[in-house]
């Protein structure tokens, strides 16, 4: 790492009551005692983690696209992003664009092979992560649908209304479309409501 290296460093609170000094001391102490000039700072504050658009961030990562920065530091992972998921895709993007990223707290650097492989677990423990969420999801609307729950949207009509509709079509009193009007859906809806129940 040469002194005309382009390094940022990425602080963020996310409440008005936290501090950003503790996190910009300790970066700074890290590029200076690495001799590291161009150093820029992006901080945001009183923003959460959750959220996608964050005014010091985006304007690091444009920044970054544009080949301003080569290297990311921050203070720990979770300053970064919301999720393991979501730091993965960033810290992806990141190596993507050919920006090293370093985390003081985690000991992460992305610039060597060791910290190649930690990150590469970490992404391995992502993955894990959305399998484990999906599993639990599908086990979770199976045991729904043997309980006779219904997934997805709530439906449009009840199977009283259902059977009031049927028992009106079916004794003539109105057509079809006149009993999906009285109960204010269209048509094709009472027709799949219908055909639903047999």
């Amino acid at each position: 790492m040469t002194t005309q290296s382009k390094i940022a460093i990425y602080a963020r609170v996310s409440t008005d009551l936290q501090s950003r000094d503790a996190q910009l001391r300790d970066l700074r102490d890290y590029v200076a005692n690495r001799g590291w000039a161009n150093v820029r700072e992006f901080v945001d504050e009183g923003v959460s983690g959750s959220k996608d658009s964050r005014p010091a961030w985006n304007q690091l990562w444009d920044a970054m696209q544009k080949g301003r920065v080569k290297v990311l530091v921050v203070h720990a992972l979770d300053r970064l992003g919301r999720s393991l998921p979501h730091l993965v895709e960033i810290i992806n993007g990141l190596r993507e664009a050919g920006i090293g990223f370093r985390s003081l707290q985690e000991q992460i650097d992305t610039t060597n092979a060791g910290g190649r492989f930690y990150f590469h677990m970490l992404a391995a423990l992502a993955e894990f992560e959305r399998e484990m969420i999906s599993e639990r999801t599908k086990a979770g609307m199976a045991s729904a649908r043997r309980r006779g729950k219904h997934i997805g949207r709530p439906r449009k009509l009840s199977a009283q209304q259902v059977a009031h509709a049927r028992e009106l079509i079916d004794s003539g009193k109105e057509t079809r479309a006149a009993a999906a009007a009285l109960f204010g859906v269209d048509a094709a809806t009472l027709r799949r409501a219908l055909h639903r129940g047999g």
